[in-house]
């Protein structure tokens, strides 16, 4: 009779918050010979991945205690919020916080390789390709089933991690669901007057622009209704530029290039369900508008919370210990973060409201540093 691999742990998905947690795990004193990471792309794929990543201040100190830093990355110094054509803004700067960096811009595929071959050196078992077909959970741990290059076969573990989260749209809709009837377009620009490690939020009357500086240029998230967005990417390099300054405004001078754009759905999708012996985290979990840049952030906390949970108690127990020492700052997150994607893509007196509202934050220090704070660490 065929007996499947066994593991205290199993963690399905090996991105960012996966792989963490799991260093994360063995950095605790954890054996890394119990735990399992599963992925259904290869190593080669991942490290290809072009997409643009936010890291808070927060998050580089996880990955400093993972073992994962430094990784490729440009440094924020500063962040500009404003109204596009209204009265309002708000500047964060890192020496009111007393740090080196408000946060990084790194490419995914940059912080897979680093987490990747830090996994390696610390001997964690990893299975990829390897689509994740099922799971199943009885007394003793979870039965996960597994198809690597058309080949089906399973493995045991203690406690299943599910840490792939996929895209908005592609998800079964959990407890809490919003659509926000928004994509967001992302690529890579240039202008001719950059301002060196300043990100930009911008709100505008389709929603949020932001520009985040990354290399000699900067990393785009731009916020509009979908059919908008189809308009957008149908346009030529050109003309897509000369759309983007009209909607930015003159700050950073004239958007001279773009890299091939690709667009998203955006919505809200949070409080997945858990059992006894399995438990979500990061994009899983809960699945955020980009607007303040807390997805990532808020994952990657949730895996430093859970290897400190499971390295004390690594039994179903530990799993309720876990919900409720991140029940404070998943709530708090995500209602923060839906308020202010609501306003932002909401009506005109709603617009009006979050002019006033940039002007007042920055004229009161204490409220501008408290949402600091919280963007770079989470509810404390």
């Amino acid at each position: 009779m065929h007996t499947p691999p066994s593991f205290d742990l199993a963690i399905c998905g090996a991105g960012p918050v996966g792989m963490a947690l799991a260093a994360l795990l063995v950095q605790r004193g954890v054996s890394s010979s119990g735990i399992a990471l599963v992925d259904a792309k290869s190593i080669e794929q991942a490290r290809r991945d072009p997409r643009t990543i936010a890291l808070s201040y927060g998050s580089r100190q996880i990955l400093e205690e993972a073992g994962a830093w430094p990784v490729a990355a440009t440094p924020i110094h500063e962040i500009h919020v404003s109204r596009r054509g209204r009265f309002g803004r708000s500047l964060m700067e890192r020496s009111e916080h007393g740090v080196d960096a408000l946060g990084y811009v790194a490419r995914y595929g940059d912080v897979v390789a680093v987490l990747s071959e830090l996994c390696q050196r610390l001997g964690i078992a990893t299975l990829r390709p390897a689509l994740v077909t099922g799971s199943a959970e009885d007394g003793d741990g979870v039965s996960v089933a597994l198809e690597q290059n058309g080949v089906v076969s399973d493995i045991r573990a203690q406690l299943l991690v599910q840490a792939e989260g996929g895209l908005f749209g592609q998800q079964l809709e959990r407890a809490v669901s919003r659509d926000y009837g928004q994509s967001a377009i992302i690529s890579w620009v240039t202008v001719d007057a950059p301002v060196a490690h300043r990100a930009y939020e911008r709100f505008t009357d389709d929603g949020p622009l932001a520009l985040l500086p990354q290399d000699d240029g900067y990393a785009l998230v731009w916020c509009v209704p979908p059919t908008r967005a189809e308009q957008l990417l149908a346009l030529d390099d050109g003309a897509f530029l000369a759309r983007l300054g009209d909607a930015f405004g003159g700050r950073l001078g004239r958007f001279t290039h773009t890299t091939a754009r690709l667009a998203y759905p955006l919505g809200l999708n949070a409080q997945a369900p858990g059992t006894a012996r399995t438990v979500a985290i990061g994009n899983a979990a809960q699945t955020l508008h980009p607007v303040a840049g807390q997805g990532l952030n808020l994952g990657l906390r949730d895996a430093a919370v859970l290897a400190r949970v499971l390295a004390q108690d690594s039994s179903p127990a530990g799993l309720i210990q876990y919900a409720k020492l991140r029940q404070a700052d998943r709530g708090t997150t995500v209602r923060v973060t839906d308020t202010m994607a609501r306003i932002f893509t909401g009506s005109a007196p709603l617009q009006g409201v979050l002019g006033l509202s940039l002007g007042v934050l920055d004229m009161i220090n204490p409220a501008r540093k408290s949402l600091a704070q919280l963007m770079m660490y989470g509810r404390r």
